[in-house]
């Protein structure tokens, strides 16, 4: 999850002591930026089941309950009364893939567990499924933040493979509906998967994917939230054109029933196809409509609809400008900004945005401080075997061409060569 929550903090930990647990999970979805639907629908629990268990005060509690929203919203288990839950610890052996498969697939049930236990035992089987089916690919983008998705890829395709044989074999066109959304969340993790091991081919056909099982799950705010992100992807290679025709069309299957997060979403990946494209002025005119919507967000404070489950900010209005800047060769942009506050979410997406302030770096001549960054991300895509972060180091080196290189420069050389992801 993007959002950090303080357990520490004064009024989760007195509510804790007080046995409120149902206030410790309202404090924790809150702090995470979801809504009650959002979580409900993570929980296989309607939005007013959710309320009614946020508001349960010091009663007694289900521990499946509790364990369900302890693991989705990565609650300390003992603050909701469970002393005896434990963090599933995945440690792979490089030197074999079918251990690694094995191991992840136990991680996996054992972060699932607790929650499919909360997935209703009724007679709507498929409602049952989809939410068990959900939770699974939440449990894997949980792991992708320490794990090489080198090692999550086979597992996932063999998730999303599953949900299409239960899709298969749905009687209902509402299940069916429900089952693809399910489906088009998978296939989007597995394009984000292939794009990071580098290969764009499959992680077009993936996030294509995505977008047609949006579509047939008839939900036009999915729809327009993987063609955005097809956009995003397409912008990022350097597909400029692609991407903004993309964002156009996310555009308008939501036609004028836009949420205020899509259209700030949308207008950051707007920028980042005028960058690709080499527009600085477009690129900086939707940045600054995008920044004014996401303080507008900001004020607004209301939670974003599903899918987009966290809060769309100034600080990744702020990042996509260090990206699109760092594509422009525009260190003004790169270095304008508070780029120690950005810097946030797991090691890969880290090691992204230094490769973006290197960049900024070379462009404006500091070529020591560049590769000193470059350096550092190199050794996170080495350490997590991520083709896209070595790709992009590649990119930052190509870009200095000098016949006597300085000492930081020949270092990075060395790290780079034989290097095959």
């Amino acid at each position: 999850m993007g959002d950090v929550v303080d357990f520490q903090a004064g009024p989760i930990r007195d509510a804790s002591r007080a046995g409120d647990y149902g206030r410790v999970i309202e404090l924790a979805r809150k702090g995470r930026q979801m809504t009650q639907a959002a979580l409900g629908q993570a929980l296989g629990m309607s939005q007013s089941a959710v309320s009614r268990l946020e508001k349960h005060g010091s009663a007694s509690y289900s521990t499946d309950v509790l364990a369900a929203a302890a693991a989705h919203l990565q609650i300390p288990p003992a603050l909701v009364g469970l002393a005896d839950g434990r963090t599933a610890q995945v440690q792979v052996r490089d030197d074999d893939p079918m251990h690694r498969r094995t191991v992840l697939g136990g991680a996996v049930a054992a972060m699932a567990a607790p929650i499919l236990a909360t997935v209703p035992d009724t007679h709507d089987t498929a409602g049952g499924q989809a939410a068990a089916l959900r939770l699974t690919t939440s449990a894997y983008r949980r792991l992708d933040g320490t794990t090489p998705s080198r090692d999550l890829a086979d597992a996932v395709a063999g998730h999303i493979r599953l949900i299409q044989t239960i899709t298969h074999t749905a009687n209902k066109d509402a299940d069916r509906a429900r089952l693809a959304a399910v489906g088009s969340e998978a296939a989007s993790f597995a394009g984000w998967l292939a794009w990071d091991k580098g290969d764009h081919g499959s992680a077009r056909s993936w996030y294509g994917g995505a977008v047609k099982a949006a579509r047939t799950s008839a939900n036009p705010l999915l729809t327009a939230y993987q063609i955005g992100t097809l956009a995003q992807f397409e912008a990022h290679t350097g597909n400029g054109v692609q991407a903004l025709n993309l964002a156009r069309r996310a555009r308008r299957v939501l036609s004028d029933k836009r949420p205020a997060v899509a259209d700030a979403w949308l207008l950051s990946v707007e920028a980042l196809g005028h960058a690709a494209a080499g527009d600085r002025r477009s690129a900086d005119q939707v940045l600054t409509a995008s920044r004014t919507a996401a303080q507008a967000l900001t004020a607004d404070q209301e939670p974003p609809p599903w899918p987009w489950v966290f809060s769309f900010t100034p600080d990744k209005v702020a990042a996509c400008r260090v990206t699109c800047g760092a594509r422009l060769g525009l260190p003004e942009w790169v270095l304008a900004e508070d780029v120690e506050a950005l810097t946030t979410g797991h090691a890969k997406q880290r090691a992204l945005l230094v490769l973006d302030i290197a960049a900024g770096h070379l462009a404006g001549g500091r070529v020591e401080a560049a590769f000193a960054l470059a350096s550092h991300a190199l050794e996170v895509g080495l350490q997590y075997r991520s083709g896209r972060i070595v790709e992009r180091a590649r990119t930052v080196r190509r870009s200095l061409t000098t016949t006597s290189p300085p000492k930081v420069v020949r270092d990075f050389d060395e790290r780079l060569h034989g290097v095959y992801l």
